[in-house]
């Protein structure tokens, strides 16, 4: 007998979860829940996350969840932030002929619309015929919700929440950790990796209680996949590859039959090896940078009185080779030319670090001369003239895509191509900050943040008609009918390969070759650890 062929229809649909914090951001929250209606053509008196379908006009997932919500609470901005991702998964539902994808998202009400405020915050439409609060770990853990909840219910939850299936200092301690990352804007993602794989060494240790358990496995996996992705998403390529790696290396441990201590002191080791190695790879780039300068600016018979360079933002990779590199060269006088790189002014504080290491390195040698000109990021094309090199850093590689940078790396580039062709466009990066396509990173996002961060410059010098604007910007958040003012602060763009000259690591200046053979193993291990994660409820 032929086996039966199912063509179930495919549906991509998002599942947002709104959070409140009655005792405070550090305590356990309330989940909101909303009771499907009569008038849906799916799970009717079902209770849900607010639901819907992925059309082809949403830009992104997220994009469908904020329209589903603004449509079926009245919700918007003003009143709700973004928290968290949760890691899609598919199921079949044979009983409507649907093979789901669920995009699971978790919003918090903003502080002043917890509470009573919360209540007459949400408005809820024809899809639904009440809604209520509810203990996010009783949704997980009481069945009862198999039945009076729509398909997988618990496990869309456990996506965006995960603190309902650990103990205590486990889940609170995750939690810290991606806010820290999510809210740090003045590490680079060489720091932000650290601060990462610290957090997952906690996480291996307090939570090894579990490690009898299979699921144990599981949980760290997604625990890796949390802190790339809600963490610092746009600056996680280098955390990403690091996680995989330590995985890989954990995986044979994990395998094999000894004692649970014994694992997990294995299992340490592991990652100590490789924080303890990423200071010296930082070291490597230093190295490569300067024998890159001296191959290429500094050939024989050809002495130089002078080298220019510029560059823009804070990346601490930049900031420690210039100084070493130079220390290591024979040229009387460096020349610096920095772009201010607003909003939070990076290129100030770079000029101030690199100032005072080259006052402590070199007071007692007259021979070498530190030049520093500071220029607004609208001085572009001026700064360039006659440089030498423009030096950028990257929070990822993309072999699509090119070079993700601080905003003003792309009118840097094109600026310098075009007022001085000679000069050489240099990436100063490690090897472990190549993004594959395997999806967990989305390159076509952009980094929208706090558009306070622009407009606080702005009232600060009292600009005329600022006011007006910044009221307008509210105004249209709070209501989307209204003409719309919107204030961008956009932290990353991408420079394309084509305008870069060369990329400069600890393992040398890399080819073509090697940034895509690195691409396709983060691609190969993140298919073995981290799409393979199962669903569990």
């Amino acid at each position: 007998m032929a086996a039966q062929v199912h063509n179930f229809q495919k549906r991509a649909v998002v599942s947002s979860f709104i959070f409140q914090f009655p005792n405070g951001p550090s305590e356990k929250p309330l989940v909101a829940l909303f009771k499907r209606s009569d008038k849906v053509s799916t799970y009717r008196h079902r209770i849900a996350p607010i639901s819907g379908s992925i059309s082809r006009k949403d830009k992104n997932p997220l994009t469908a969840a904020w329209r589903e919500i603004s449509e079926e609470t009245k919700l918007t901005p003003s009143t709700l932030a973004f928290w968290r991702t949760g890691k899609p998964f598919s199921f079949v539902d044979e009983s409507v002929g649907r093979e789901w994808t669920i995009h699971a998202f978790a919003f918090r009400l903003k502080a002043s619309a917890e509470g009573e405020e919360g209540e007459n915050a949400i408005e809820t439409d024809w899809e639904h015929e009440g809604w209520q609060w509810y203990d996010p770990s009783a949704v997980i853990h009481d069945e009862i919700f198999e039945s009076s909840g729509v398909p997988h219910l618990r496990e869309s939850l456990r996506r965006v929440w995960f603190e309902g299936e650990m103990n205590e200092r486990t889940g609170k301690g995750l939690g810290a950790a991606l806010e820290k990352l999510h809210y740090d804007h003045e590490s680079g993602s060489h720091e932000l990796t650290a601060i990462a794989l610290k957090a997952f060494r906690d996480f291996v240790i307090q939570s090894q209680d579990g490690m009898n358990n299979a699921s144990w496995w599981e949980d760290l996996r997604m625990a890796a996949w949390h802190l790339v992705k809600n963490g610092r998403e746009s600056m996680g390529a280098a955390t990403l590859n690091a996680l995989l790696v330590i995985l890989e290396e954990m995986d044979e441990i994990w395998r094999l039959d000894s004692i649970p201590q014994d694992k997990l002191e294995r299992m340490l080791t592991i990652i100590d090896h490789h924080l303890k190695g990423r200071n010296s790879r930082a070291a490597l780039v230093t190295k490569t940078f300067a024998s890159y300068v001296q191959s290429n600016f500094l050939s024989e018979g050809n002495q130089r009185e002078k080298l220019t360079l510029l560059t823009l933002s804070a990346s601490s990779t930049i900031r420690d080779s210039v100084v070493e590199a130079y220390a290591s060269l024979d040229i009387p006088t460096l020349e610096l030319r920095i772009l201010e790189s607003r909003p939070l002014f990076e290129g100030v504080s770079i000029s101030s670090s690199i100032l005072s290491n080259f006052q402590s390195q070199f007071q007692n040698m007259p021979n070498k001369n530190l030049v520093i000109n500071i220029y607004t990021d609208a001085a572009a094309a001026l700064a360039a003239k006659d440089v030498d090199i423009v030096l950028l850093g990257a929070d990822r590689i993309s072999r699509s895509k090119g070079v993700s940078n601080k905003i003003g790396s792309l009118p840097l580039a094109l600026s310098v191509k075009h007022v001085t062709p000679t000069a050489k466009v240099v990436v100063l990066s490690e090897l472990e900050k190549v993004n594959g396509e395997n999806g967990i990173i989305d390159d076509q996002e952009l980094e929208d943040n706090d558009p306070t961060e622009v407009t606080r410059t702005w009232n600060a010098e009292a600009v005329k008609g600022a006011d007006l604007v910044v009221g307008a910007a509210a105004d249209s958040e709070k209501d989307r009918s209204a003409s719309t003012v919107s204030v961008r602060n956009v932290y990353f763009e991408w420079v394309p390969l084509a305008l870069v000259d060369a990329f400069v690591s600890g393992e040398g200046v890399l080819t073509d070759a090697r940034i895509h053979e690195k691409a396709n193993q983060q691609e190969e291990l993140a298919s073995q650890y981290i799409d393979s994660i199962p669903v569990r409820y």
